[in-house]
């Protein structure tokens, strides 16, 4: 198939109005994929309003999960969706927040590079933002540039004006503004409602774009009276006027833009020539959500930040990913860790049919990851533990059965006299909170004999990190002659990278984040094995 293009990247900017939340990232991420299904090379970028540099040190209970790309980037959660959507490999230039175009500014503006001008927003901070934009596009034939925020937020207003500029800096044909806005269902009088997405436009138009596609979230089907009178107060074409229904699970998102001819229309106001998108691959994927063959398993999430699951964005998917490399429903059940630091309610983890402990960070509910760990352990529940939920595994063993009393990890307890999880070598972390971390793509070489390998096929596996303590080698003799064993180090073997118990169906436990690299299409082999001896467990399967 050839593809003809105008000799050009063609540039698309998601924006969105009337609310938060209303899922541009899913939108973004969805016309990359049907761009992608068309066979264009895509990539995308997401423009963040706050001041932050990068979201790094905020609370997850805040701003949600923070995504780790290969090259080590803090980014935003949309770009996991990118990712999981896409084929794209996201790094740190395709996730830029107004911290760091300022930062950078300011650097340039103390190295004299303005020579003297008054720095302004209009150009300097516009014309970095445009750079960006720019620095992406190399390579693909299309950029999705998602700007976050809603228009009409002060934070989003550069942002906007940037993207306004840009079709003037690549020539019209070259640029599509994709707006996503609300239709609501007022139950009250049966209908749908057309004025937020009016207002949404008009303020889009006062900034100085004219959306050429919206996306309406709705409840219900737009009828085509509804879309011309859109049309008509919005000043787009009617078929430009796209129904983004509410679905039963995100993956459905790219099958129903597609009913609705999106990729045709995109194209050709892009002046693209290419083949209709095959969705069969998505559409085999939502076939195994909405129909699964097997059955359903119970998996257990003892977290931290539970009251908002966006903090585990990645992991809730990737467990998905899980039970459709099993043909099984998974059904998370969340529970916070604080709630069974007393003892209360571990007797209901055997419910469940896994249990899994997430990353995070700080003292609070680790009393409680360990007892959940405990419960997996002499219970012989199928046990999965991510980041901090290997730091309590090893604690747990420590002291449970190697009668370490006092182990600890010094990130939690800096005076323990146990400190089986400690600070990379002399590693200072009082400095900035951002720069101290082991984060982005390491290696890691797998025991044969092992459930790692079992799990993977292969004997080196790379995975992305985001901590900053690690497993004391002091301990390692000593744990592994009480049964920890550990099948997975770095390459030069000074690290632990995976923990497993001899004597357990499929207790597993790794330093990094898998979830970061699960997809709908390729499930993570660990987080397959996971669901797998989980269906066992509840079929009544698994050997003790």
């Amino acid at each position: 198939m050839k593809i003809k293009l105008n000799n050009k990247v063609k540039y698309i900017f998601v924006t969105g109005g009337v609310l938060s939340s209303l899922g541009k990232g899913i939108a973004a991420a969805s016309i990359g994929s049907l761009l992608e299904c068309s066979g264009l090379r895509i990539t995308l970028l997401k423009l963040d309003p706050y001041i932050n540099i990068d979201p790094g040190t905020m609370n997850p209970l805040q701003h949600g999960e923070v995504f780790v790309t290969d090259d080590g980037a803090e980014t935003d959660l949309d770009l996991g969706h990118y990712e999981r959507f896409t084929k794209a490999t996201m790094r740190r230039v395709n996730n830029i927040t107004a911290g760091r175009i300022y930062h950078n500014v300011i650097q340039k503006e103390r190295r004299g590079e303005y020579l003297g001008s008054t720095v302004q927003v209009i150009p300097h901070i516009t014309d970095e933002i445009k750079s960006h934009i720019r620095e992406v596009g190399k390579d693909v034939d299309v950029v999705i540039c998602e700007v976050g925020g809603t228009v009409g937020d002060i934070e989003s207003l550069p942002f906007l004006e940037a993207i306004r500029q840009f079709r003037f800096d690549v020539k019209s044909k070259n640029i599509l503004y994709v707006h996503l806005t609300l239709v609501p269902y007022i139950k009250a009088s049966g209908e749908l409602k057309t004025k937020p997405t009016q207002h949404s436009v008009q303020k889009m138009r006062e900034i100085g774009i004219q959306p050429d596609i919206l996306l309406c979230r709705t409840e219900q089907k737009l009828a085509n009276k509804l879309k011309e009178k859109i049309a008509l107060f919005c000043n787009v074409e009617v078929d430009s006027v796209i129904t983004a229904m509410d679905v039963k699970n995100i993956y459905e998102v790219p099958i129903s833009l597609e009913k609705e001819g999106l990729a045709e229309i995109i194209v050709s106001k892009l002046g693209l020539s290419v083949e209709k998108p095959n969705l069969g691959p998505w559409e085999r994927v939502v076939q195994g959500l909405s129909k699964p063959k097997s059955g359903e398993v119970d998996i257990a999430v003892v977290g931290k930040y539970v009251d908002l699951q966006d903090s585990y964005k990645s992991l809730t998917e990737a467990l998905i990913h899980g039970g459709i490399s099993n043909d099984v429903r998974v059904n998370i059940h969340w529970l916070d860790a604080g709630a069974l630091e007393d003892g209360e309610g571990l007797s209901d983890l055997n419910r469940y049919n896994g249990i899994l402990v997430p990353g995070g960070f700080g003292e609070r509910g680790i009393e409680g990851k360990i007892k959940a760990i405990q419960y997996a352990r002499e219970n012989k529940v199928p046990f999965f533990g991510i980041c901090l939920g290997m730091h309590c595994a090893v604690i747990e063993f420590a002291r449970s059965v190697v009668q370490l009393r006092k182990a600890n990890s010094a990130e939690f307890a800096p005076n323990t006299p146990d400190p089986v999880i400690d600070l990379l070598y002399d590693q200072d972390i009082k400095g900035d909170k951002g720069g101290t971390m082991r984060l982005g793509e390491y290696c890691c070489q797998l025991r044969k004999n092992s459930n790692a390998f079992k799990a993977y096929g292969v004997r080196e596996v790379f995975e992305r990190h985001r901590h900053r303590y690690e497993f004391n080698n002091r301990y390692r003799i000593q744990l592994e002659e009480a049964g920890l064993k550990f099948s997975g180090l770095s390459p030069n073997g000074n690290l632990v990278e995976i923990i497993e118990l001899e004597s357990h169906p499929w207790f597993l436990a790794g330093q990094f984040h898998p979830e970061f690299k699960s997809s709908p299409m390729e499930p993570h082999p660990l987080f397959a094995a996971f669901i797998a001896h989980s269906r066992l467990r509840k079929n009544g399967e698994h050997t003790e």
